[in-house]
């Protein structure tokens, strides 16, 4: 319940930054994979009503569960076990009569709490269907390196079309780990592995993986916000220090955005709502795995105008850049770079050439107020220096009034109005009285 002024003001801001993505989601094909594990905490049917949410926004949605703590409890209450070869598991008739059971269970479970309709719950109204099958063809893993895997299988392919038969109609798709052959036969698979190879078969939009903790950089400890599939490779390739979990997500991830899945997110599962922030919030929570940058550094076309507007206007106001109408912008476009982030601009940056002189000058650095960290500052420097010995700039030089110690520390030394070409020399402001920061471009 809303209760003040300011209450209502955070609600409207939220609501109204979360359309872009209610528009951007409505349609799209969804595969969501959870862990047995979550069937056991309180927080799995607030997990159940954010599906069920998701579905009533047009998302079309496949959900993928997993059973392992369910099945490891039924194989020792009969006094049997799980035998792992090289992290396989090993599943002979006891424990595929345990699998079965187990997954019978969890899909039943999961089938009745997506049916819920209580008028006083958040799922009132919602009329969800629920469609389970045989959509996942199945092969035994065999014998390999001498041991028999039993009943442990591996995808062989996906029955795509009967899926999207299934999402035509409205209906929620839900999975479980097992996978059928054509003669009959049922085979113990992993939940990850089937929904990567459903999200694959699908070409879906979005793979979400939930997970029981964050995927961590090793070396700072700090959730990895966002990673390429190279950059993932290389972590991989070059750190040890990796959970065990983590790494088996990330190759996940990166297998399912090489094979056409646009955008992979690792959510840790235990925080209420997770997947909603995720989705609807331009920072989200998780780690977005992709192919290309979800944030990039590009130049600016015309289109970027009113977003670079709505970046430098604040700054104008105070005094901190020079006033610049959208018809000057518009003129000047091809001189600047942006930053861009999931459709909005984080940051800027000109680059105004005096072929002459061999000089260029940085003007209107400027980065959105809740972005300047992860040296996005200094990218963007980087890209703009990059730029300017392409167009064989020799030296850089910029005007400044309360940033001057920013550019000290990249390389700028102070100098005067004279060290300017003259074409410039004759628009300083001197009322302005801005400082005249110069650094020499070295091609290295």
């Amino acid at each position: 319940m809303l209760t003040n002024a300011a209450d209502h003001s955070c609600f409207v801001r939220w609501f109204r930054d979360s359309t872009p993505y209610i528009h951007a989601h409505r349609g799209r094909t969804f595969v969501v994979s959870f862990g047995g594990e979550a069937l056991a905490d309180g927080l799995f049917a607030n997990l159940v009503h954010d599906f069920a949410l998701l579905n009533s926004l047009g998302i079309r949605l496949v959900l993928v569960h997993g059973a392992r703590p369910q099945v490891e409890q039924r194989l020792n209450s009969k006094g049997y076990q799980m035998r792992y070869v090289n992290g396989l598991r090993v599943t002979d008739a006891n424990a595929l009569e345990c699998v079965k059971e187990a997954v019978g269970t969890v899909r039943v479970e999961i089938e009745a709490l997506l049916s819920m309709g209580l008028a006083n719950s958040p799922m009132a109204g919602a009329r969800i269907r629920v469609a389970s099958g045989n959509f996942v063809v199945a092969k035994p893993l065999g014998v390999r390196d001498g041991v028999d895997f039993g009943h442990t299988g591996e995808v062989r392919r996906v029955d795509a079309e009967g899926i999207r038969l299934q999402l035509d109609q409205g209906d929620v798709v839900l999975l479980s780990p097992l996978g059928y052959s054509p003669t009959g036969e049922v085979f113990n698979l992993g939940a990850e592995e089937v929904a990567t190879s459903v999200a694959v078969a699908l070409r879906a939009d979005k793979l979400l993986l939930l997970i029981e903790q964050d995927c961590v950089n090793p070396t700072d400890g700090c959730t990895i916000r966002q990673i390429t599939t190279d950059e993932a490779e290389n972590m991989l390739e070059g750190s040890g220090l990796l959970a065990d979990d983590s790494i088996s997500h990330l190759k996940s991830a990166i297998n399912a955005c090489r094979r056409g899945v646009l955008r992979t997110h690792l959510i840790n599962r235990r925080i209420d709502g997770a997947a909603l922030l995720e989705l609807f919030t331009r920072d989200g929570l998780g780690t977005l795995v992709s192919l290309s940058p979800f944030e990039t550094m590009r130049q600016a076309d015309i289109k970027d105008v009113g977003g670079i507007l709505d970046l430098i206007v604040p700054l104008e106001n105070k005094g901190i850049l020079v006033q610049r109408s959208r018809e000057h912008l518009e003129m000047e476009i091809s001189t600047y770079s942006v930053i861009e982030r999931d459709g909005m601009i984080l940051g800027c940056a000109a680059l105004h050439h005096y072929p002459q002189e061999s000089a260029g000058e940085l003007a209107c650095l400027a980065l959105r107020e809740e972005y300047r960290g992860d040296s996005r500052g200094e990218r963007l420097l980087q890209y703009v220096e990059t730029k300017a010995l392409g167009l064989g700039i020799k030296q850089l030089f910029v005007l400044s009034t309360q940033t001057m110690h920013w550019f000290r520390e990249h390389g700028f030394e102070f100098a005067g109005v004279a060290s300017l070409p003259p074409a410039r020399q004759a628009r300083y402001n001197l009322q302005r009285n801005s400082k005249i920061l110069v650094k020499e471009l070295q091609r290295f």
